[in-house]
């Protein structure tokens, strides 16, 4: 498959074996980035999930861990940015942690981000449909009836199947249709969300809160917690609220601009989801407070989707758009999820770390249509049978991916700092963007890693689901982890090239010169 015309054909980097894979170029600007980058990290979903579980964790200082969980964020993005500059290559951290360390960790570095994703997609499809049947029993005034239809296991996977379909097609044809959508979907999702917070600041004025919280400076100050560990758990989950922005780096041999645009879209992604968080995690403290009240977030029986349970009281009659933007939230997101895993499957094809088919593009739209299919082939069977054998561990999938999101963006921090070795004083900004940042950014997040696994060990950790004496969480970890070192031997065996270095050369050293026109 030749690429499409207008793009280059010439290497993406010097002397590494880097090349085109035939995808769209030039269709991808700053904004759609951007939007795509917003949608997947799909900020109404995962705050509605997450609220709750920070306030019982920390209380009043959720905004103090949002804070500090974009801080690893923003470091490793760094990183992402000066790694993509040097090597726009729509294989990211696989890629780019083979030049750095070799096709060893290259290849599990990949493993990551594609388990990761995998574990994400059959999630997401599973919330969009308990989110439909949520949002239908609101709109027919029916409490509960509807909504426990998507309970049942054949009704839920059906329906669930049904989504990943959707999400499939619009993921297989070209970029712009991608774009198009998600203008749509994320700009819905933002403005129900900004709207939802001025309504809760409005009522707190008015005096119709239900526990108004005057807001302090203490809830931005991590050292209020009091607890080691309640930190740490808080970190856990911002990390979760966070994934996503990468997918504009994978996108980079579609964007206009590749060297600088994805890496410029990766940072205001993350800066622009902070923001948001922020705004409506005080909104939402300052109206219900942390108590365990009827609407308190400290409230267990409302914790799982805080969003649908204030929404009456703060937008009266207009509550069913929360909950149709947490649906198109999930939904959108499930669809711009697919291009992570597609392109780094794609990469990994194309430079023989796996069968020669996954590096195929579609002639017509030039997207990489069997990688897509195949990430939604394993993501629907992944569900499917978990949500029949068994519903706990399914949602401690979502707590493993925290663990996979720790392992793939840790390796690829480390992998800028090594790359860049030879640059790192060549100039001030070099010490902090190719050392200091990703160096820091990646230590959080491998003590991030190493804490969680052994917290996981215990059978209480997560659901409470045990297996051989061992929770669930931890033996899931360790078994993606184990099954893609074995899955990686037996390409070894089976393709060798790729481990020799002979398609992906290890650390192509770098010329003075080119790095400062790089930085």
């Amino acid at each position: 498959m030749t690429a499409p015309e207008g793009a280059p054909l010439a290497p993406a980097g010097e002397g590494g074996g880097l090349s085109k894979k035939g995808l769209s170029a030039g269709t991808v600007g700053l904004l759609g980035a951007v939007v795509i980058g917003i949608s997947c990290i799909a900020p109404a979903y995962t705050l509605t999930a997450a609220l709750g579980p920070t306030v019982s964790e920390v209380g009043f200082q959720v905004p103090a861990i949002i804070l500090i969980g974009f801080i690893p964020m923003l470091l490793v993005a760094f990183g992402y940015r000066e790694l993509n500059k040097q090597m726009p290559d729509s294989g990211t951290s696989f890629t780019w942690a083979a030049r750095a360390f070799g096709p060893w960790i290259g290849w599990m570095a990949g493993w990551g981000l594609i388990a990761a994703t995998i574990l994400v997609l059959s999630n997401l499809a599973g919330i969009a449909v308990e989110f439909l049947f949520l949002l239908i029993d609101q709109l027919a005034g029916s409490p509960g009836t509807i909504a426990e239809l998507a309970f049942n296991p054949f009704i839920n996977v059906t329906v669930c199947l049904l989504f990943m379909l959707g999400a499939t097609f619009v993921s297989y044809r070209d970029m712009q249709t991608t774009q198009k959508l998600q203008y749509v979907l994320v700009t819905f999702q933002v403005v129900v969300l900004v709207i939802f917070s001025i309504a809760a600041f409005v009522h707190v004025a008015q005096g119709n809160a239900f526990d108004a919280s005057p807001v302090e400076l203490s809830w931005f100050n991590p050292l209020a917690v009091g607890s080691f560990t309640a930190v740490v758990a808080g970190l856990s989950l911002s990390i979760f609220i966070f994934w996503g922005w990468d997918v504009t780096l994978t996108m980079n041999e579609e964007t206009k601009n590749p060297e600088k645009t994805p890496g410029r879209a990766a940072t205001l992604t993350v800066i622009t989801i902070v923001v948001l968080y922020l705004l409506l995690s005080i909104a939402l403290l300052t109206f219900a407070g942390t108590g365990e009240g009827e609407l308190g977030l400290g409230n267990p029986d409302i914790q799982d989707n805080v969003f649908f349970y204030l929404s009456g009281p703060i937008l009266g009659p207009l509550a069913f758009l929360v909950s149709l933007a947490v649906l198109t939230s999930s939904a959108s997101s499930l669809q711009s999820t697919f291009v992570s895993p597609a392109r780094t499957l794609l990469a990994m094809g194309h430079y023989g770390a796996l069968p020669k088919k996954f590096a195929s593009v579609t002639p017509r739209f030039f997207t990489p249509g069997y990688a897509t299919i195949v990430s939604a082939v394993v993501a629907s069977v992944f569900y499917a049978v978990m949500r029949f054998v068994n519903e706990n561990v399914l949602w401690d999938t979502i707590t493993t991916l925290g663990l996979m999101i720790c392992f793939y963006y840790g390796l690829t921090a480390f992998a800028c700092v090594w790359y860049f070795r030879r640059q790192w004083f060549d100039s001030a900004r070099n010490v902090f963007f190719t050392l200091l940042f990703p160096l820091v950014g990646g230590i959080i997040l491998v003590a991030l890693f190493v804490i969680t696994l052994v917290e996981s060990l215990d059978p209480d950790y997560g659901s409470g689901t045990e297996w051989f004496g061992l929770g669930s969480v931890f033996v899931l970890g360790v078994t993606i982890i184990g099954v893609g070192i074995v899955i990686m031997i037996w390409q070894a065996i089976r393709r060798p090239a790729f481990f020799r270095g002979e398609t992906l050369s290890k650390d192509a050293p770098l010329s003075a010169r080119r790095s400062r026109q790089t930085v």
